[in-house]
Order: C-alpha cells, then structure tokens, then sequence
C-alpha cells in the first residue's frame, strides 16, 4: 500500500491499550452443572428478596457446582507505534490468553482493550484453513478474512506461495498437507498482509531450521517499517533481537515490566531458583540470592571479575583480552565448571567456552585466566559466566548465571576482511 494511501502514524501514537484487564474461566462439577447452576442462582436471587435464608442457601448450592480458575487479573500496560513487546513467562502464566484477548477471539471477564490499526495475528497457525480447498483457494479466503480484497491478495499472492515453499501442493487439498506445509502457508498469508500490528505466539517455530531462519528475516523487515508488536515465546533470544521491552506474566499477573535484559534475568532467577531449591539438601546451607550482577547461590557464583584489568576494555582488532574471574566455590559442588559466554550488544551469544574446574574440599577461590582475540567485529561485546555442576554433558546444573559486569569495545572497521561478527577459517579456490 503506497503511504499517500496509508499515512505514517506518529510513532508516540498508542497501538494497543490494555486496562484492567481479567479473565476467570467457569468450570462445572458435571455437564448438567452448565444449564442447573445459572438456574439455581437466579432462582436464589428472587428467592433472598422473599427468603433471604432460603435464598444464600440455595445459593450456596449452585457455587459448590462451579468452580473458577482466574487465568488474568488486572493487566494494564499500553504499546506504542512501531514499539516492540516481548511477553514471557512458564507455561500457564497467562501468555496466550492475553494474546487470545488482544487480537479478539477472548473476551476478557472485565476490563478493555483498544486496537487502533489492522491485526495479523499468529496464534494457532493454519486453523482457518478449509481442508477440502486447496492452498491458493485458503490464502483468499484468509486473505478475505483478514481484510483483504481479491485484486491486494492478487498482488502477493506469488510472494506467498514463493515464501511457503511448498512447491505444487498449492493447488493440492489442505488436507493432504502435513502439518508442517499448512502452517508454513499459514504464516506466509499473515505476514504478507502488512499488518499494522503483528501478534505472535510461539509462531517462530514452524518450519524447519532454513524456513525459521527466513521467518525470522521476515518479522525483522516488518519490523523495520515501523509495525507494532507483541511477542510471546520462550526463545529468550528472540524477545531479545526484536523487542524493545518485555513484560514477565506469573500465575496470571505482571509480575515485572521493563528493558528486556532486566526482565530476563528475573525470569531465569525465578526458574532457576525453583529448580535449584527442589535439588537443594535440607539444611544445607545455600539458596539461591540474588547477585550484584545475576543470580546463584552464594557458595559457587563469580565474586570478583575484570577485563584487562578493568571492567570496560577498548581494543583494536585483533588485540588479545584476557578475563579474569575470581569463582567461589564450596564442597557441595561435585562436578564444578564455569562457562564463559562473549554475547553481542543484544544480548545473544556469539561463541564461548566450557572450563571444568577441581572439586574442593573447603570453602575456597578459584581464579580463572581466559585469553583470547578480538576477532570481532566493529561493537560493544559483554561477558557472561555461568558456574555449573556438570558431571556429564548433558546433566548440566546452572548455579548461577552473572552478566553485565565486564564488557569490551572493537574500535576498528573490519567489514573489509570478513562480513557478520566474526571470522571462521575458510579456504578460497579459483
């Protein structure tokens, strides 16, 4: 659409608001519970006007049929324009349903929630879809239901299928698709449609590894024209590289709200620390605290670190770095280790190391030296270490997890020697 047609909104223009918001589901002891409890206590309120004891007692009755479970309770936050949210949370936070009431297939119980421009929403990918039709008859249909008219969905109806990739089952019946193929064309006709708001959920996984990558680059250019949107997932790293903010959903409520950095690691606080408490002997000793710089337990967490001696080092390309992390360590830790991550400005890991370490006998410092080039290049990096119990590889224990306090700074423009990050050794032939 041509911005003569669309006008740009201004960026400080609310996209979504969402006030007071609640969702409590009824459930029923029995099916006939559905029709007799309604009954039961309207009867109950003429009743009380005459009877008022006759009245609670009746009423009494039809609660002890229906029960409730309180999936939301009083969400409030507003996004603006071309701002980007990331919600996270574990499983039975709440995430989905929020979503389910924004984009309008859940009520809320109580409160309200403004929309202000055109929704595509990536919820249960491929639902829509007619399995009788065939996949170009589907992408009009949605593209119809999505607020399209036939000549618009005409227009990208070849960028689409290109992007599905599904070859010639696009005149095939959706029925013969696997599920994979169905939600690959499912989320090709959503983010075709040039939404104003983008909502998704857990949608960045379809598709194998190649088309999750394409999927990604497509929600990146989206993103750079200034659509709005709101993400739910576990992929942290996702929240990180596209969202602006995060929000951390616990047991239906927002339990914090900020930078998404901040929000994740409280998240991980939080998990880790269930985890670790539920390992945790009785008595013990030890529990998970939070640190000046993370979170772990105070008997195996990195006490003291520096970068060439500082906590910020500026460096050439090609220079070499050391870190040093002074690890305290108890005797409960059996199979002791450090790992130590080098992550970009976003926050996503670029390349680290696994260094297994001595049990100790006591309480006691360790020190560990770690040197390498700054292969990397033009940014700002950080320094992430993460102590483990680790007696195989994949029984892997975090006990604590501390970033943010060491950082470097590659100064040199490098995109002559090699593109992306960093270079990996490649041999060149003619």
């Amino acid at each position: 659409m041509s911005d003569s047609l669309n006008p740009t909104p201004a960026r400080d223009a609310i996209a979504i608001r969402v006030a007071d918001v609640s969702k409590t589901y009824r459930m029923w002891a029995t099916p006939s519970s559905r029709l007799l409890v309604p009954l039961m206590l309207r009867s109950a309120g003429v009743m009380g006007r005459i009877f008022p004891a006759a009245g609670q007692r009746l009423a009494a009755r039809g609660h002890a049929r229906m029960h409730t479970h309180t999936a939301l309770s009083d969400i409030s936050f507003e996004l603006k324009r071309g701002e980007a949210l990331g919600i996270i949370g574990l499983n039975g936070s709440g995430k989905s349903t929020l979503l389910q009431i924004i984009a309008g297939v859940l009520p809320p119980s109580q409160g309200a929630v403004e929309i202000h421009g055109r929704v595509a929403a990536l919820l249960e990918l491929g639902s829509g879809f007619n399995p009788e039709l065939s996949g170009r008859e589907n992408v009009f249909i949605n593209g119809a239901i999505l607020g399209l008219d036939r000549a618009r969905i005409q227009a990208v109806l070849d960028d689409i299928v290109a992007f599905a990739d599904i070859g010639d089952y696009i005149d095939e019946p959706v029925k013969t698709y696997s599920s994979g193929m169905a939600l690959r064309l499912a989320f090709a006709v959503q983010v075709h449609t040039e939404p104003d708001i983008l909502i998704v959920d857990e949608a960045l996984a379809v598709g194998d590894a190649a088309f999750q990558a394409k999927a990604m680059a497509r929600i990146d250019e989206i993103l750079s024209r200034g659509t709005t949107l709101l993400f739910v997932g576990h992929d942290l790293n996702a929240v990180k590289a596209f969202c602006h903010r995060a929000m951390l959903l616990e047991s239906g409520r927002i339990a914090l709200s900020g930078l998404p950095d901040e929000v994740i690691t409280e998240y991980l606080h939080r998990t880790h620390r269930r985890a670790l408490e539920a390992k945790l002997r009785p008595g013990a000793g030890a529990a998970v605290a939070r640190l000046d710089d993370g979170y772990g337990l105070d008997t195996a967490c990195v006490v003291g670190a520096a970068i060439n001696d500082v906590d910020h080092a500026t460096v050439g390309y090609g220079q070499t770095l050391e870190v040093r992390l002074d690890v305290r360590l108890g005797p409960d830790v059996e199979h002791p280790g450090v790992i130590f991550d080098i992550l970009d400005a976003k926050g996503l890991q670029l390349t680290g190391r696994r260094i297994m370490l001595p049990r100790v006998a006591s309480l006691m410092m360790l020190q560990v030296r770690i040197e390498f080039d700054a292969l990397f290049q033009q940014g700002i990096y950080r320094i992430r270490s993460r102590v483990i119990d680790a007696p195989e590889l994949d029984r892997t224990t975090v006990l604590s997890r501390q970033e943010g306090r060491l950082s470097f700074e590659v100064v040199d423009d490098s995109r002559s020697l090699f593109t992306g990050i960093f270079p990996v050794p490649m041999q060149v032939h003619f």
